[in-house]
């Protein structure tokens, strides 16, 4: 340990000179923010009421700073005459809308810990994620794509339909007392969201404001729950400092400014949505477009065009499916010049694409996990395109970054081990876990991603898998990473990803699933004899399968666990048939 300090204690002192072990810490300079949220949005209105916040154009609402201002204190208000008190866990369950912008910064004024719920959840996993930080308070959707929130509350607390409202008491959801419903039907047992947005009175005014006085930056202010593949989810608790620095930093790497218009397809509930999008805005007074409630590729270019947006956020899936569209080039997409793309590495060829046809050309690609809060390497708008494209950048500001072997050693540069990062956006916990929390952040303040990473001389990454997808054939060790950027300079394929498959002679074999573009029509044989070329023969796929689509997270992130499973399943039927 005491060498691993030696070699941080070096690169601290001087950064340029290039870089015998993975270790970077990002600059220092920028001042971190000590205020709340709720300070720092009130600094923003002051300074230009009038400017544009928020556009939500499924639902035609537009306001000024000033009007954002006004809702988001009514709701802060009414939940506080709810009797909802600082510290407590109020959940928001619904895709995007102004409901939910409101709701993000309306908790933050009160101190209420805002608990971000998955949309696409079913009735059990609701049941596990409010039960398990103890929610006081729900704020609900009605329904969202085939799913019915109402009968899904209903089924899990009958007790709904003869309690008054904010009287709650269910024996499947003990915690939980208040449900707020948006819409404009009333719902036995839930007050609406207007509703909530009418009661305040003079009295609750003066609460706000006192109650703004007692809060600190370093009090928890949300839970992201994480999209574990085994298991119960894991329930991420960030400060207002950890994610207001974060979205501050990632908006100075984008070189954002007040002037900015920034559509954000992506979904809120998740910290890509509420930190990168809507709370970066904030961080410098821009505006943030939200195209619609879910994302749509037609519907988001026709937004950015309307908008006339200058950033547009998504992962890599989006942006291909956008890149895809049949009338893409009608779309006057001049305005563009930056965003993020993040949630999954992105495939090259996708990324020069962005850049040029989509006029991108300052794009940042932004790593990291929901324990960052979430970001904690970015690439720079000023390096060489090719590092903006097969790297994630360098350690965000305020940040460290280390590559580690699998004792814990810091590896020497270019050698390939588990991405480790301590600083500004680190989370303080999982609630009510320590444990996990323990497994997960190091007694040194590391927290262990397991995402294999290598780092460059210059202190930048590039990320060749999980540690868990990293494919052991024979001894050797294959990155999935590696073979998928192959694949893709392949004409026709649209998408690759690559995964192990157990075999009883090797331990594992490669394992490919393609997505064809559309209208293509593959062929297997071809591109054996084109990665034959290209790539040693232990990482030939042996498996070869042409999809449409992939198991995916509702981030657009691969979930190959569910496609190594169904593989299995389907090798195990051949062999028997």
């Amino acid at each position: 340990m005491k060498a691993t300090q030696k070699v941080i204690k070096e690169v601290e002192q001087i950064n340029t000179i290039p870089l015998s072990n993975s270790y970077f810490k990002g600059i220092q300079s920028t001042p971190l923010v000590e205020q709340t949220i709720g300070d720092y949005f009130d600094t923003i209105v002051d300074n230009n009421p009038d400017a544009l916040a928020v556009v939500v154009a499924h639902q035609n609402i537009r306001l000024s700073y000033k009007q954002f201002q006004q809702q988001i204190n009514q709701l802060a208000m009414g939940l506080l005459a709810l009797g909802v008190k600082p510290g407590e866990r109020v959940g928001i369950w619904s895709p995007n809308n102004i409901q939910w912008c409101l709701t993000q910064f309306a908790t933050a004024k009160i101190g209420a810990i805002m608990v971000c719920i998955n949309p696409a959840y079913r009735p059990s996993e609701l049941q596990y994620a409010l039960n398990s930080v103890e929610c006081s308070t729900l704020i609900t959707a009605t329904e969202f794509k085939g799913s019915h929130y109402i009968n899904m509350l209903q089924s899990l607390a009958p007790e709904l339909s003869r309690c008054n409202k904010g009287e709650l008491t269910a024996a499947k959801l003990p915690s939980l007392k208040n449900v707020i419903c948006i819409g404009d039907e009333p719902v036995d047992g839930m007050f609406s969201f207007n509703e909530v947005m009418s009661m305040p009175t003079d009295a609750h005014k003066l609460e706000l404001q006192a109650v703004a006085k007692t809060l600190d930056c370093n009090q928890d202010i949300n839970i992201q729950f994480t999209s574990g593949t085994t298991g119960n989810p894991k329930g991420a608790t960030l400060t207002h400092k950890n994610i207001l620095n974060n979205a501050l930093l990632v908006a100075q790497a984008m070189h954002f400014t007040e002037y900015d218009k920034l559509c954000i397809p992506v979904p809120l509930y998740h910290c890509f949505g509420m930190v990168l999008g809507s709370l970066l805005c904030v961080s410098k007074g821009a505006a943030a477009i939200y195209p619609s409630d879910s994302f749509d590729p037609k519907t988001t270019l026709e937004v950015v065009q309307q908008e006339k947006c200058t950033g547009l956020h998504g992962v890599p899936t989006m942006f291909i499916s956008e890149l895809e569209l049949n009338n893409f080039s009608d779309y006057d997409l001049s305005t563009l010049r930056t965003g993020v793309m993040a949630g999954s590495t992105c495939p090259e060829q996708v990324m020069r694409k962005v850049q040029t046809l989509m006029n991108m050309n300052q794009v940042v690609i932004a790593y990291g996990q929901t324990e960052c809060s979430p970001i904690n390497n970015i690439t720079e708008t000023d390096s060489s395109i090719e590092r903006q494209v097969t790297t994630v950048g360098r350690a965000l500001a305020h940040t460290e970054v280390k590559i580690i072997d699998e004792v814990g050693e810091v590896q020497k540069i270019g050698q390939p081990g588990e991405v480790c990062s301590r600083g500004a956006g680190i989370m303080r916990c999982y609630w009510n876990d320590e444990e996990k929390t323990k497994a997960t952040i190091d007694n040194e303040g590391w927290l262990h991603s397991g995402d294999l990473g290598v780092m460059d001389s210059e202190g930048f990454v590039s990320i060749v898998g999980r540690i868990k997808d990293m494919i052991i054939r024979g001894g050797e060790n294959i990155y999935p990473r590696e073979i998928e950027e192959v694949l893709y300079t392949y004409p026709g394929i649209q998408d690759a990803s690559i995964f192990g498959i157990s075999d009883e002679k090797f331990g594992e074999e490669v394992c490919a699933w393609i997505q064809p573009k559309e209208g293509e029509v593959l062929d297997e044989q071809a591109i054996r004899l084109f990665l034959k070329d290209k790539l040693a023969y232990f990482k030939q796929p042996k498996y070869i399968r042409f999809v449409e689509n992939y198991p995916m997270t509702v981030t657009g992130k691969l979930q190959k666990f569910k496609m190594r499973e169904q593989m299995q399943e389907e090798l195990a039927e051949s062999a028997f048939s």
